[in-house]
This record gives structure tokens, C-alpha cells and sequence, in this order.
């Protein structure tokens, strides 16, 4: 096992490379790059959007804000499966702070990391730069982190930090919103003036806790919709505010059509309405810009 990796990889010790096994294993072809919104930062860095953000956010248990220490490139048949444009390294970073992590850190982490080549196909200069990682812990390693995701070392700056701090207090919030994981009943209830009424639409959630949508209709109003979070449904509240853990749960995970069994009880008249209704909350939402 020394022997190989030695082969592979210049100037690094068979004692650090033992645990690269685990944190190449996190990075493969599988995991597109992420589309960034054209939002830039002071700094020039392009910014990622709110979905790509949160997706890094919620499937990583460790997020540190890190400035590069050492890298060495690694070749050979630990590299061999390096999507075309990019290349495999190993760099040591010390941590400068702690935004997410279910224990404590070290003061340097090591990871794996495969980084895009410049416009000329050169290797990048990594030494000195400061970035956030998307980690995870690996087991029996407290020094070694494995990146979640291809693109889960960022570059850093003030924007972005800002952005990921707020997306993860809107995670670990107590109220935070779930997951969603499908619809449950829709009806529409019809009012007593001609195009008065209101659908209700209620989402089920990974947790079990209740989310609701209604859609009220009123004579020579426009029709306007509503989430809930409970039983109740108050009925001034809104829609939720853009690029929000809420609107997140919601632009990115309700099902594109309503299914019939959710309509099962309803006459094909209402049935209509409520379906019409879920598309209207679809396209206030937004789409989901992955």
C-alpha cells in the first residue's frame, strides 16, 4: 500500500497519504460542477445563488473558512478517474474559523480536492489561497475532512461568507423548514360570490410536521397565496421572501404537477381549479436554478 501511493503522488509522506483512500472516494466524476448565478463579488469571484448554496449548506456537517497551507498534486492511479479539466491534489489548510461543525476541529484539516485548470490548461496556484470547504468527517481521521461534493472548495469572500453564515442559521434554526417529500390532499372550497373560493393544498414534509399552501380567490381582487408552518393557517400571512430556507423547501422540492390521488375526492370542477391554483404557486415560486 506505501509502495503504491508513493509512486503516485511527489514529496509526500507514506504516513499522510494512508487516509486519502476515504477522501478520494468523495470525489468522482458523478457530482456535476455547480451553475453559478452571474453574481459577482468586490473581490471579482464569481458567486454562487441561494440553491447552490443551501444544497452545499444542508448536505455538509462541516463548513470551514480555511486558508491553504500546502498542496502536492497527485497522479497516477490515484487521479485516474479526474474529470477531463481538472486536477487531483492533497492540501493541508489551517482551519481560521468554524462556521459548522457538530464537534471540535483541529487547527489544520487535509483534504482532497480536484480544482479546474485555468484557461491555458495550467495547474492553479493553491498555497496561501483562502477558501470555504463543504466537509464531512472521516472516520478515525479527526485531521482529514472529505469534501462533500465536486465543487465543495469555494473561494472565499466577504459575500459569500455572509451568504453561507445566513443559510446555515436558517438550518439549525428550531423552526427551521423540512425537507419535503411529497402532496398530500388538495380541495378547493368554492365561496358564495361568483369567483370566490379558496384551495387549500397540504405537503408532507420528511419530519411529519405540517406545511400547507391556500390560494384565495376574491371578487375583482388578484388571487393570492399563502404558506403555512402548523396546524393553523393565519390567514395574513404570505408567500415566503426569495432566496429563504422556505422558499428554498419549496421552489426546489414541490412536485411539478399535482398528482390526481391528491384531488381523489374532489368534482372534476374543482379538481381543475386546484390544479390551475398549484401552478400559480409554481410560477410565484420560481424555478429552482440548480
Amino acid at each position: 500500500m506505501a509502495g503504491r501511493y508513493s509512486n503516485s503522488v511527489d514529496g509526500m509522506s507514506n504516513a499522510r497519504l494512508i487516509p486519502l483512500c476515504a477522501a478520494i472516494a468523495a470525489i468522482s466524476p458523478g457530482f456535476p460542477p455547480s451553475v453559478h448565478a452571474q453574481t459577482v463579488a468586490e473581490s471579482g469571484i464569481v458567486l454562487p445563488g441561494y440553491v447552490t448554496v443551501a444544497e452545499l449548506v444542508l448536505g455538509a456537517p462541516v463548513i470551514l473558512d480555511a486558508r491553504i497551507r500546502s498542496s502536492t498534486r497527485i497522479k497516477g492511479q490515484e487521479a485516474a478517474d479526474v474529470a477531463a479539466g481538472r486536477a487531483r491534489f492533497y492540501v493541508e489548510a489551517d482551519v481560521l474559523a468554524l462556521i459548522r461543525a457538530g464537534a471540535p476541529m483541529p487547527a489544520r484539516v487535509g483534504y482532497v480536492v480536484d480544482v479546474p485548470l485555468d484557461s491555458r490548461g495550467r495547474v492553479p496556484k493553491l498555497n496561501k489561497q483562502r477558501v470555504l470547504l463543504f466537509a464531512r468527517p472521516v472516520a478515525g481521521q479527526p485531521a482529514m475532512v472529505q469534501l462533500t461534493v465536486l465543487d465543495a472548495q469555494r473561494p472565499w469572500s466577504a459575500e459569500l461568507d455572509a451568504m453561507v453564515r445566513r443559510v446555515v442559521r436558517e438550518v439549525v434554526a428550531p423552526d427551521a423548514p423540512p425537507a419535503i417529500t411529497g402532496l398530500g390532499n388538495a380541495f378547493h372550497v368554492p365561496g358564495v360570490l361568483p369567483g370566490e373560493g379558496e384551495t387549500q393544498i397540504f405537503v408532507q414534509t420528511a419530519t411529519g410536521a405540517p406545511i400547507s399552501l391556500s390560494i384565495l380567490h376574491r371578487p375583482g381582487a388578484e388571487r393570492r397565496w399563502a404558506v403555512a408552518l402548523g396546524e393553523i393557517v393565519d390567514d395574513a400571512a404570505g408567500p415566503p421572501p426569495r432566496d429563504t430556507l422556505l422558499w428554498y423547501r419549496l421552489a426546489c422540492g414541490l412536485p411539478r404537477e399535482l398528482p390526481q390521488a391528491s384531488l381523489s375526492a374532489e368534482d372534476p370542477a374543482n379538481a381543475a381549479i386546484a390544479r390551475q391554483d398549484y401552478r400559480f404557486v409554481l410560477d410565484q415560486l420560481g424555478p429552482c436554478r440548480r
